[in-house]
């Protein structure tokens, strides 16, 4: 499913316009990248959590040379499912 899949069906199912979900999904998705820029834990009750993970600094190999490389630590955003979500998918 893409960004425009999840606009039409928002329409449909909300009957809204295709201007009016365009606005909602979008506005969605800025305010949970926001929290996430804040540091902020974004909890969807039956859906799922949205946080910030630290990765480690790590030892790597380039693919091309072979040679090892530091692979410095970073913030990556991270989805943890939940019950609600992970029992429908079975």
């Amino acid at each position: 499913m893409t960004k425009r899949d999840l606009i039409e069906i928002v329409a449909k199912k909300a009957n809204l316009t295709n201007k009016a979900s365009r606005d909602a999904v979008s506005a969605f998705v800025a305010s949970i990248r926001d929290s996430l820029k804040r540091g902020e834990k974004v909890v969807i009750t039956g859906f799922g959590t949205f946080s910030i993970r630290n990765r480690v600094e790590r030892v790597g190999r380039n693919p091309k040379t072979g040679a090892k490389i530091t692979i410095s630590s970073r913030k990556a955003p991270g989805f943890t499912p939940g019950k609600t979500l992970k029992r429908a998918v079975r």
